[in-house]
């Protein structure tokens, strides 16, 4: 029994959980929200220089929670955000291939009605270490079908803004800049 009680999170690290899942986007606030990223998404699809579909949302968001993760982890944990060259331990792959230059976040956007909600439970902690500000989307259950429908996909859990300057970015700096007046504190 002893192990179980070490086990357990201290109260301040579940404090600090519970003030970060606390705040959503909802209502008219939500549906202001998506309509501009949606309107920004097409825009921005003019000026792709002929790239494929996939290949320029890749290159503009994280798609999921895995991608999301994926970059989260390798955004360096320091109070800098502009970072993006990689070291040169990140540079080559095994195989010898340089990898792309790490793109930072600069927000990301979780759907509160993920279930099980443990899916989306270490975002908002990992997005703190970097800085990068996480807003949940509450849509009586069809959060994840709106957020996905934003990035032309079935569904989605998570989506990492990547910073580029893009108008998808503009419209994310907008939302960011207005904070306090879209954000309803928890049921």
């Amino acid at each position: 029994m002893g192990k179980k009680k070490s086990l357990k999170p201290t109260k301040s690290l579940k404090d600090t959980e519970e003030v970060l899942t606390t705040d959503y986007i909802g209502g008219d606030a939500l549906d202001d929200l998506l309509s501009k990223l949606v309107r920004s998404v097409e825009v921005a699809k003019g000026s792709r220089g002929g790239l494929p579909e996939k290949i320029w949302m890749k290159q503009q968001f994280a798609i999921g929670v895995n991608d999301v993760t994926r970059v989260l982890e390798r955004m360096p944990a320091s109070s800098s955000r502009t970072h993006s060259t990689p070291s040169s331990s990140e540079a080559h792959t095994v195989s010898g291939r340089g990898r792309a230059p790490l793109v930072p976040l600069q927000a990301v956007l979780v759907a509160a009605d993920c279930n099980p909600k443990w899916l989306t439970k270490h975002i908002p902690t990992l997005a703190s270490t970097r800085q990068v500000p996480v807003l949940y989307l509450k849509d009586n259950k069809a959060g994840s079908l709106r957020l996905g429908q934003v990035v032309n996909v079935r569904t989605a859990l998570a989506i990492g803004v990547k910073a580029r300057d893009s108008v998808v970015n503009k419209a994310i700096d907008e939302v960011l800049n207005r904070g306090s007046e879209l954000v309803a504190t928890g049921p």
